[in-house]
């Protein structure tokens, strides 16, 4: 860790403001290494939420009253807030939804179903997440249209040109991960953004293990469509954001019916409300879409290019620390990699590995990751997996490795 880094992000200051962090398990003190699967909360996050209950709890857009005032500005203020992190060009482009999952369904149940039809084709990847396979899949079954897997190496990289080749002109739309969740591959979203975009292919990225580790700038990537899951960030669960241009969210229709989506409502017709407001039926979750916005401005403070430069020296040094294990082998070893290190030990099974390492305090993922293809693409029904966010350190990855050790020991 080099004296620069540590004068500029103090990681023991930044601890202290995650309450879940200063816990003990089974006696240990906690080493959190799932962050992949969803992240400790600032006491910020906490306290704004709480907040919201105790001095503003309230329907929105609907009264007339100062309490429902105030939630409504709170409410809209947490979508803008998200447009600047996100560098969306306006709060229109911002859609609340429960994560990404439901911002892929989404768009597959309202872009998808306008724009796919039979003999046409859709785009993924083979290293997905189960819920940017799921929802293509059912969408392609009910059109009978066909889900195009494109390739990847050994090392878990996205084989560019094998991606370049399914593009052709049945395509109609590429949804891929901007990061791995199974493997911490970075893809090249950017180059791959473009190649569609050539043919005039619109592209859907998941953001959900992107957004707490790089800056995300939807303008840049020029992408089409975009998810953000609230937990993965270090704000709540059961909230999220879409971003899409807002050429193609006004072409697009609801998908959900009910309160606030419509302007006016007869029994013979509806008339839709504007955009954001089109796909986001009933009411809202509020309190959470304040605590994500809480999160987002957490991150912007603490310096995004900051948190990526930490994280990327955990990864080195994790990753130097488990390769040097006898007996142990790293799943996914792309070139641009976000921290998340999985791993197989020599003759044990994931899941007794992971209950070993949670009686020393350490917690850990293993299973599938809800990427069973990318299990199968390596012969494998399973790995253990590390993932780092800001607030861990190097003696964290030294808890991690000497766990290991005693796995080895137990089961040797």
């Amino acid at each position: 860790m080099s004296t620069g880094v540590r004068k500029e992000f103090d990681v023991s200051a930044i601890r202290a403001e995650f309450p879940a962090l200063s816990r003990s398990v089974y006696g240990k003190p906690l080493v959190y290494l799932d962050n992949a699967a969803t992240s400790q909360k600032p006491r910020c996050v906490i306290d704004a939420i709480t907040r919201y209950y105790e001095e503003i709890n309230s329907n929105v857009h609907r009264g007339v009253h100062k309490l429902s005032q105030d939630a409504t500005h709170a409410y809209e203020g947490a979508r803008e807030t998200m447009q600047r992190f996100i560098n969306a060009r306006s709060p229109k482009e911002v859609i609340w939804v429960r994560g990404t999952t439901e911002a892929v369904n989404l768009v597959a149940q309202t872009y998808g179903r306008s724009h796919v039809g039979a003999g046409d084709a859709v785009v993924i990847t083979a290293m997905e997440h189960h819920s940017n396979i799921v929802p293509w899949q059912m969408l392609c079954e009910e059109k009978g249209a066909e889900l195009r897997v494109a390739p990847m190496n050994e090392a878990g990289e996205l084989d560019l040109e094998g991606y370049q080749a399914l593009l052709t002109d049945e395509v109609k739309i590429v949804a891929a991960p901007h990061v791995s969740n199974a493997l911490g591959t970075v893809n090249p979203v950017q180059r791959m953004i473009a190649l569609a975009h050539e043919r005039g292919i619109p592209v859907l990225l998941d953001g959900a293990q992107a957004a707490p580790h790089l800056e995300v700038d939807v303008q840049d990537l020029d992408c089409d469509f975009y998810t953000v899951s609230g937990h993965k960030m270090f704000g709540p669960t059961g909230i999220g954001v879409l971003y899409g241009k807002e050429a193609l969210l006004d072409g697009m229709p609801p998908w959900h019916g009910g309160g606030d989506m419509i302007r006016s409502v007869t029994f013979e017709k509806t008339e839709y409300n504007d955009l954001p407001h089109k796909f986001e039926a009933g009411t809202p979750n509020i309190a959470d879409a304040i605590g994500l916005a809480v999160a987002a401005d957490y991150m912007t403070k603490l310096g995004l290019d900051r948190i990526a430069k930490w994280e990327h020296e955990l990864l080195a040094y994790g990753t130097e620390l488990l390769s040097g294990l006898e007996g142990l082998k790293i799943i996914g070893t792309a070139a641009e990699k976000a921290s998340v290190i999985s791993f197989l030990i020599d003759g044990i099974h994931p899941h007794d590995a992971g209950t070993v390492l949670d009686r020393e305090g350490i917690a850990i993922r293993v299973g599938h990751h809800c990427a069973q293809p990318v299990m199968d693409f390596y012969g494998i029904p399973a790995t253990s997996r590390a993932s780092m966010a800001f607030y861990n350190t190097r003696e964290d990855l030294d808890a991690l490795a000497a766990g290991i050790v005693k796995v080895q020991e137990l089961f040797g």
